[in-house]
């Protein structure tokens, strides 16, 4: 069986120190009406407003070049902003995706038209990206795909369905992956990713998914001869594959791994105080020490980024590890408090509760099953 090195995280340094202070402020001001429940959404919370103050202020594209609107800080002081913005249960939903995944794999392998026309609007807050990678009856298993994307002329034409596509509905592009020759039998080969305009491709028709909650978050595209420049083409074509793990290292890294259901703890620990009981302290207390680990794994990847180290297999076990103890957080609570989960509730604990209970079966879905993720640690450990 082969380690798997988690090193040592970077110290805070004064300028993360003051960054982490200075950005407690904006969202001290820019979150002061966000009650509980909407806190509790996280980063399903979706607010345009809140992402252009964002991009105002600095905080978006931080780790890309100035020419493109990026800010050149460190991917270690990033993460402090992500941390601190999933603690505060701040509205990300509008500019999440493009900030973390989309945006840094157009500046990978981006040309520079795309750069210059996508990068600086993400970095100011105005431009809204999706995933367009899951697909019916294949799930995770992006090998599978079959959305296919067929060259003609100066076009692609693109058929096959996507889903649980978050925010379609809103969101301005997806980067698609899908197949450009070959078959799903030929697995990873063949395969592409496009950048498609969700507001004007002509053949792309969205139509929501209900969740459990019956929020509307996810969605379906339908693809019918959908026609997508080809110069929208994102990459090489054909080396999909390797571009979309690249994509997914971000998606998986990050600290929204295990701060997902951090308002429920948040409310827990109001509801518990001043009462005298062993068995709450005792849990509080094991869930914080497994926080606390779970923060210094996710802050060990973070600064592998900053040193362009690949972080998919540590990654892959953060994402694993931290959706169990966000899954594990509702149950626990039940366990010390005795009230039901109520979306109605005018009491902040159990309409948090009943928020967090409805969406965390998905959790260990959305950015890689765990069925995937197991597969990726144990190639890694070398057992497979």
């Amino acid at each position: 069986m082969t380690a798997i090195p988690f090193p040592a995280p970077p110290a805070d340094s004064a300028e993360v120190v003051a960054l982490r202070a200075e950005f407690r402020t904006f969202l001290d001001e820019q979150l002061k009406d966000r009650t509980p429940r909407q806190r509790s959404d996280n980063w399903y919370g979706y607010d345009r407003g809140f992402s252009r103050a964002m991009g105002q202020a600095g905080y978006l594209g931080m780790t890309w070049p100035k020419q493109y609107g990026g800010h050149e800080r460190s991917a270690f002081e990033r993460a402090v902003i992500v941390e601190e913005c999933l603690a505060a249960g701040a509205p990300v939903g509008a500019h999440w995706i493009a900030d973390r995944q989309s945006g840094p794999s157009i500046l990978k392998f981006g040309t520079e038209a795309q750069k210059q026309a996508f990068l600086p609007r993400i970095a100011a807050g105005e431009l809204s990206f999706g995933i367009g990678m899951s697909e019916p009856d294949s799930g995770s298993d992006l090998a599978a795909t079959r959305t296919k994307a067929v060259k003609d002329g100066d076009v692609y034409r693109v058929t096959g369905t996507k889903v649980w596509t978050s925010f379609a509905h809103e969101a301005d592009y997806v980067i698609l992956f899908c197949r450009t020759s070959g078959t799903p039998a030929d697995r990873h080969m063949g395969t592409s990713q496009l950048l498609i305009d969700l507001k004007n491709t002509p053949g792309l028709t969205i139509k929501p998914i209900i969740d459990l909650a019956g929020q509307h978050h996810f969605n379906e595209m339908h693809f019918e001869d959908a026609v997508v420049p080809a110069d929208m083409l994102l990459g090489e074509e054909g080396q999909g594959w390797d571009q979309v793990m690249s994509e997914l290292a971000f998606e998986r890294s990050g600290p929204e791994r295990f701060l997902s259901s951090i308002e429920l703890m948040v409310q827990l620990i109001e509801v518990l105080k001043g009462r005298d009981s062993d068995a709450a302290q005792i849990t509080v207390g094991r869930v914080t020490a497994r926080l606390a680990v779970l923060r210094r794994l996710s802050r060990s990847v973070a600064g592998m980024l900053q040193e362009h180290q690949n972080a998919n297999l540590q990654a892959a076990i953060v994402k694993d590890v931290g959706a169990l103890f966000e899954q594990a957080l509702p149950d626990i609570a039940r366990e010390l408090i005795d009230a039901e989960p109520d979306p109605r509730a005018a009491g902040a604990y159990a309409s948090v509760l009943a928020n967090i209970v409805h969406n965390s079966p998905s959790w260990s879905l959305r950015g890689g099953t765990r069925e995937i993720l197991r597969g990726i640690i144990a190639r890694g450990l070398g057992t497979r």
